[in-house]
């Protein structure tokens, strides 16, 4: 699917076959959704360039996913989607500014382009550091490459608060509930919970990595250096985008200790059964003695003709018991 944007901030889909007269200047940002070979064709003839494929975005060569070609500039990024769900992926993303115009090929939708359709539906000015009215020269590619950009960095950072405030619901799940009130399995489901967050983080941080390259690329292009509040916008958003990365880290140290803590909690509770069970194989060590001794085959045993020799036996296997458990409970050990 092809949709272009208008500089008026109208919405325009663009037939298989093309617009007939070409692109107009009026149309600063045309989307790429998962486009099929023809549409592909029919862009490439349209602008003359060259639109990378999804093979061509798959590429982890910085050369060929940073670069210029006849003066236009080929940038690729890998962006979050689908942070909601319990598999969270990274969609590689392609950007080419070309005449003043931002073009964008994606095989998913991050929320971000959403968020900035939605914008830019409303009134391309508000795109405009200056906040003057929109000619046909207020908005163009480079303004637009730097806003998206802020967009997709301010969605991150949305997503980084919401994944801090689960984690920290997660830590209270896993420290506050005391053992014997938990339910069977409890933190090894935890565990998975723990796993799942560590995915998302590092889809974030590789995320953020890829963005961070791409920005500085971008600052150093001559469409940038040409235009100022362009230029500041994205060294703006570059900062963002290294604050953003320290938190990744920190929220990335909490969910190692949280899984380390639990990690420790299930070995508390391991260690606890096992102890119940070595202070009992103890315990009923002494008694199972005295039976293996007076359950001896032996002629001359004085206690085998003792009249009292049955309970005596049994007291000395109950004495046997009762002295070891006392024991443990004066050492502390129960």
């Amino acid at each position: 699917m092809i949709t272009a944007y208008r500089v008026t901030g109208d919405v325009m889909q663009i037939p298989a076959g093309g617009f007939s007269a070409g692109v107009g200047e009026d149309i600063v940002w045309i989307d790429l959704v998962a486009p099929t070979v023809e549409e592909e064709a029919h862009i490439e003839e349209m602008l003359s360039l060259s639109v990378p494929t999804r093979e061509d975005l798959k590429d982890i060569e910085p050369s060929s996913r940073l670069y210029t070609e006849k003066g236009d500039v080929f940038m690729t990024a890998s962006v979050v989607w689908k942070s909601d769900s319990e598999f969270p992926e990274l969609t590689d993303i392609a950007f080419i500014l070309s005449k003043n115009r931002l073009i964008t090929v994606r095989y998913g939708e991050p929320r971000a382009f959403r968020l900035f359709a939605a914008a830019f539906q409303r009134g391309p000015a508000t795109l405009c550091s200056t906040g003057e009215p929109v000619h046909h020269h207020g908005v163009n590619g480079t303004i637009l490459m730097a806003r998206l950009l802020e967009t997709i960095a301010d969605r991150t950072a949305e997503i980084l608060e919401q994944e801090a405030a689960r984690i920290d619901a997660l830590s209270v799940a896993v420290f506050a509930s005391q053992s014997r009130r938990r339910p069977p399995h409890y933190l090894e489901d935890r565990l998975i919970d723990v796993a799942n967050h560590h995915r998302l983080i590092s889809k974030v941080r590789e995320s953020l990595s890829s963005l961070s390259r791409l920005s500085t690329f971008l600052q150093s292009v001559p469409q940038m250096q040409a235009a100022e509040d362009a230029r500041l916008l994205c060294s703006n958003v570059s900062r963002d985008i290294q604050s953003l990365s320290e938190h990744v880290s920190f929220i990335a140290g909490n969910i190692t200790f949280l899984l380390d803590a639990s990690l420790g909690l299930i070995n508390v509770e391991q260690n606890a059964i096992i102890k119940i069970f070595s202070i009992a194989s103890v315990v009923f060590l002494p008694p199972t003695l005295v039976a293996s001794i007076y359950g001896m085959n032996f002629e001359f045993m004085p206690e085998t003709h003792w009249a009292a020799g049955y309970p005596y036996s049994i007291a000395a296997m109950l004495v046997s018991a009762i002295v070891p458990y006392l024991f443990f409970r004066w050492k502390g050990w129960l």
